[in-house]
C-alpha cells in the first residue's frame, strides 16, 4: 500500500508541474489543483495510513492508546481542502476575467499586453 500511494504521489507530483509549464491558463489551474491533491496525500501518508480507533483517551490516562488514529493529518488535509478550493475557485474565475478582457489564455500572449 506504501508503494503504491508512493507511486501515486509522484505521477500527481509530476503531472501537475507538467501542467503547470504549459503556456495555457487553464492548464495552469490544473496543475495546481493536482499539487493540492498531491500535497494532502503526501501528508496522510507520511501520518500513517492506519484503520484505528479513533483517537479517544479513557477519563484519567494522560493519552490515547497506541493503536489509534492520529488526527493532526487529517486536520491538516481538511483545511488544506478548503484552502484549496478557494483557491481554485479564484483562480477559475480571474482566469475567466482575463480571458473576457484579452481573448486569449495563452500566457505568452498575454506578457505582449502588459504595456
Amino acid at each position: 500500500m506504501l508503494i503504491f500511494m508512493a507511486i501515486l504521489i509522484g505521477v500527481l507530483y509530476s503531472t501537475g508541474v507538467y501542467l503547470m509549464l504549459r503556456r495555457n491558463v487553464v492548464k495552469l489551474i490544473f496543475g495546481l489543483f493536482l499539487l493540492g491533491h498531491a500535497a494532502n496525500l503526501l501528508i496522510f501518508t507520511v501520518g500513517g495510513l492506519v484503520r484505528a480507533r479513533p483517537p479517544l483517551a479513557a477519563v484519567g490516562a494522560d493519552a490515547p492508546p497506541p493503536d489509534v488514529a492520529d488526527p493532526l493529518p487529517q486536520a491538516l488535509v481538511l483545511t488544506a481542502i478548503v484552502i484549496g478550493f478557494a483557491l481554485t475557485s479564484f483562480f477559475a474565475v480571474l482566469a475567466k476575467r482575463v480571458f473576457l478582457a484579452t481573448g486569449t489564455d495563452d500566457t505568452d500572449a498575454l506578457k505582449s499586453t502588459e504595456s
